[in-house]
């Protein structure tokens, strides 16, 4: 799944589109997606311009939208058939949040989310994000997933 299919899924754009390609999605089970890390991000002009490190909040914000993703594709299948009005994600917790390493410009963070438990509109994921093959975070994100958009 590109950037294209991607933004017709999350209501994310530049720049704070933290998900560049899907590379696996099973429903209601796990996802891995990249997030191309360049030195234009907007998050480096004051993080930091001498030594710019992604802050862990965006870290977190980018496993965030990548179970996102996951959740909503997972929901938009009902008895099988994928259904036309995605739900709304609202972010409930980011738990168990640790920053192992610092990423900079020029790596690939690949993301990781396996869902752990759903309950009624309720899931939460384990994430975790590599750059070559090194973890470099993890959180677990609750969220929940509405078709009421009222």
């Amino acid at each position: 799944m590109l950037n294209a299919e991607i933004k017709t899924i999350l209501p994310h754009r530049y720049p704070f589109l933290l998900v560049d390609k899907v590379m696996l999605l099973e429903e209601f089970k796990q996802i891995i997606a990249i997030k191309n890390v360049t030195a234009n991000e907007e998050f480096f002009n004051g993080h930091f311009p001498q030594m710019p490190i992604m802050p862990g909040v965006m870290m977190v914000e980018a496993m965030a939208q990548v179970s996102g993703i996951l959740g909503i594709k997972s929901t938009m299948l009902r008895d099988g058939v994928e259904v036309d009005n995605p739900p709304t994600v609202f972010l409930l917790s980011v738990d168990e949040v640790k920053f192992r390493q610092p990423v900079v410009p020029g790596d690939v963070l690949v993301m990781h989310c396996i869902v752990e438990k759903t309950r009624g509109e309720i899931c939460i994921s384990n994430c975790q994000s590599f750059v070559l093959g090194k973890k470099v975070c993890e959180a677990k994100i609750t969220a929940k997933f509405s078709f009421n958009n009222n």
